[in-house]
């Protein structure tokens, strides 16, 4: 089956290209690949579209973590700063569907589950929309989705902990909040951990990425705290952060994004259309429902739940929504958590007709999102 992943991989690369509205002018981070390249911390030039953090009148930080500009350094050195940044949104979609396959087969080696968990997250989830779109909060989220998924594979592989350590660094330097799930790595690896060569490579590589990012905030802000988003202009006078940008009291808002929010209804075809507000999960994929079925007195899928619930926190408690966006794509953060769930509790009974129903349900609905969007422009405030 692995031989066939690479296929797999570039048939979802195409399909995200085909499906994808064109090129974002919200291209971030191969402009800020350009700077590092250059060996600046700062963009210069005059974008007006682009949320920014400013200096002078022609020079501003980005505020998003780096980890995408760095993954897009080597493609802007070999094809310049107007390389197309959703391309590599697409290359990273395509790895977020060939790593899940590849960690069905950790979990049980079935050919059949590979392929319905594969064709799911890429295809029966958001990840498919913010995936041929590409602009710089999507791209942000589906990188740190990637290095998650590759931490979990090589969790249920080799257990290299400096490895493991590398890649939950570099997720923590897409999404910060990622880093909250770090005790589900701690705990699959904690047979390793206990040798302590391995308990040092962890920790030295983990913190190579941690310290790096608090050195990289203390030259731009002084400060080891990443405050960037804080101190982009009128931010703080939204009146949806009234309460700072992080509090519990947005949990509630949040929530009833993620299972409340249903298309909009309007008077000619087709008559259903999605909101830029936001779309409960269990529309969007109603497949996830069978990460309930995954055992609950297992301790991994414990630790897994946890997970889930440490990252959700993160993300409820912020004060914007999500907005625009397809679906709730703050959940893309802790997806790589529910799709090991899904991937478990597909497991536990092998794959019946009702999965194949609900996996095609899925893509139905996220092709009914993607090409409403993305070609017919179709899309309800």
């Amino acid at each position: 089956m692995k031989k066939y992943i690479p296929t797999i991989f570039i048939l979802s690369f195409i399909i995200f290209i085909l499906s994808s509205p064109g090129h974002t002018p919200y291209n971030h981070f191969t402009l800020f690949a350009d700077a590092l390249l250059h060996g600046k911390l700062y963009i210069t030039g005059a974008y007006p579209w682009l949320e920014k953090i400013p200096i002078t009148s022609n020079t501003w930080y980005v505020a998003n973590p780096p980890m995408p500009a760095i993954l897009a350094m080597p493609f802007v050195l070999i094809f310049g700063r107007t390389f197309p940044q959703e391309y590599l949104a697409f290359l990273v979609g395509g790895g977020i569907v060939a790593l899940t396959m590849l960690l069905s087969l950790r979990i049980k080696n079935d050919k059949k589950l590979a392929i319905w968990s594969g064709l799911l997250i890429g295809f029966g989830t958001i990840i498919w929309f913010m995936s041929s779109v590409g602009s710089t909060w999507y791209f942000g989220q589906t990188v740190a989705c990637m290095f998650l998924l590759a931490a979990l594979v090589e969790s249920y592989g080799q257990r290299r902990t400096w490895l493991v350590g590398i890649l939950i660094g570099a997720a923590y330097l897409a999404r910060i909040n990622t880093i909250v799930s770090l005790p589900i790595f701690l705990y699959l690896l904690k047979n390793k951990l206990r040798i302590p060569k391995n308990l040092i490579f962890f920790l030295l590589t983990l913190g190579i990425f941690i310290g790096s990012d608090a050195i990289y905030n203390l030259a731009r802000f002084g400060v080891p705290w990443n405050k960037g988003y804080l101190l982009i202009p009128g931010v703080a006078t939204e009146p949806w952060y009234a309460f700072g940008v992080e509090n519990p009291a947005y949990i509630g808002r949040n929530l009833a994004v993620v299972f409340l929010s249903l298309p909009k209804v309007v008077d000619k075809f087709p008559f259903l259309i999605p909101s830029w507000a936001g779309l409960a999960i269990w529309i969007t994929t109603p497949a996830f429902i069978f990460s309930l079925f995954a055992k609950i007195k297992n301790k991994e899928n414990i630790f897994t739940w946890l997970a889930v619930a440490a990252v959700a926190l993160t993300v409820f408690m912020h004060g914007e929504t999500g907005y625009a966006q397809f679906g709730y794509r703050f959940a893309v953060d802790f997806y790589p958590f529910l799709i090991l769930l899904t991937i478990k509790g597909v497991s536990r009974t092998g794959l019946k007709w009702y999965h194949w129903l609900f996996l095609v349900i899925s893509i139905f609905v996220n092709a009914w999102g993607v090409i409403l969007i993305n070609k017919f422009h179709m899309v309800s405030f």
